[in-house]
């Protein structure tokens, strides 16, 4: 048996992992060096500096192109030094199509870092293959992706915009933060490039930033790579440790947040304080056929509107106890945020706006009848 025959839960453990040669040890060490001998000069072994390469990071690259069926992978300091690195693909006069409702910080980084150096972007509803067809132009170089979107949890068929990006002549971006390679792998789906923000559930436990690119093209992996060497925006080695080791429990924990959510879904869906819930797993979400397709599961972020409006929302993430207010997502701890005024900000007064009166739940492993009482009791039933 060989890697490529590997389940996903023993890649997670295994792949790239092997035990240290030279003690034997079976968990990756954290290299905390920033140079390396050198046999004789341009002499090496693999290694020069760690701004370019460090041991416990190409470990940490190797486990996550498994798990997302790429061959390359580039670990970063963050998820938006992920995507940044990524859109410096572009030239001046390129155009992006974006989700209607991208994260507020791709939004923020497009309009105000690669704009004003003559790139533009139009944010479409990525749901409706026409409107994107319409939206495509001839300086149109990439889609950028996120399914389910931030926070909207809106879900877009990545073969299908993939297939038809590529027919124009252009590439796809798949933002897999949400999904994560254990419930959807967008490569498989067609997609060029895949991103995450491993601070979220590739980390899994609010503990350490980090962002991943992972693609199957060896050009540009070497463009991205030369970028990140150039910039520096990497990882340090004890991050990149903490990020392997929390993919190590990634399929059971995704299990245990999809499992949760579902049934914090089932009680917002009656409460008569909700006017409506956004929830892939639900089969009246528009999304939800092309979800069940090209997703393991439905995943742990679940969005709601309260029915009074922003006022009720406010009150409702002020009185959580369990649920901790609070920027971020993905990990062990459930989380509840208010994106208007906390992580969509940036989008405020803007086509792609959030509605005042939505609440974002991070639904994390707490015991599920804590979770349902603190919201229960948070949007006044208690």
């Amino acid at each position: 048996m060989t890697t490529d025959d590997w389940d996903f839960e023993t890649l997670a453990i295994h792949a790239a992992q092997e035990p240290d040669p030279t003690t034997g040890a079976v968990v990756v060490p954290v290299h905390l060096t920033t140079t390396y001998a050198q046999e004789g000069v341009g002499g090496h072994k693999g290694y020069e500096y760690s701004r370019t390469s460090n041991p416990t990071r190409t470990a940490l690259e190797g486990c996550v192109a498994a798990l997302e069926g790429g061959t390359h992978a580039l670990a970063f300091a963050s998820g938006m030094a992920a995507e940044d690195a990524v859109l410096r693909e572009l030239r001046p006069g390129d155009h992006v199509i974006i989700a209607s409702d991208v994260y507020g910080g791709t939004y923020r980084i497009l309009k105000h870092v690669y704009e004003p150096i003559g790139c533009s972007f139009t944010p479409v509803d990525l749901s409706d293959l026409d409107a994107v067809a319409a939206a495509w132009r001839d300086q149109t170089r990439a889609l950028w992706v996120e399914s389910p979107t931030n926070p909207l949890l809106n879900i877009v068929d990545i073969a299908a915009v993939s297939a038809l990006a590529h027919e124009r002549g252009g590439w796809c971006v798949v933002d897999n933060t949400f999904a994560t390679p254990y419930l959807q792998r967008p490569l498989e789906l067609g997609a060029d490039i895949v991103v995450h923000s491993s601070t979220k559930y590739l980390g899994g436990h609010s503990d350490v930033m980090g962002g991943i690119a992972v693609m199957g093209d060896d050009e540009r992996h070497e463009r991205v790579a030369f970028v990140r060497n150039a910039a520096g925006a990497v990882p340090g080695p004890f991050d990149c440790y903490l990020t392997l080791r929390g993919i190590k429990t990634l399929a059971v924990r995704m299990d245990r947040h999809c499992v949760n959510a579902g049934a914090v879904v089932e009680l917002l869906g009656g409460h008569p304080a909700v006017s409506h819930v956004l929830y892939p797993g639900l089969p009246d979400h528009p999304g939800h056929a092309i979800a069940a397709r090209q997703m393991r599961g439905f995943g742990g972020m679940v969005s709601f509107v309260c029915r009074d409006g922003e006022q009720a929302a406010l009150d409702v993430v002020a009185r959580t106890k369990v649920f901790t207010l609070a920027e971020s997502l993905g990990a062990v701890e459930s989380l509840i945020e208010h994106p208007a005024r906390m992580t969509h900000m940036s989008v405020a007064g803007s086509p792609l706006a959030v509605d005042p009166a939505l609440i974002r739940l991070s639904v994390g492993l707490e015991d599920v009848e804590d979770l349902i009482g603190d919201l229960d009791q948070a949007l006044g039933s208690g």
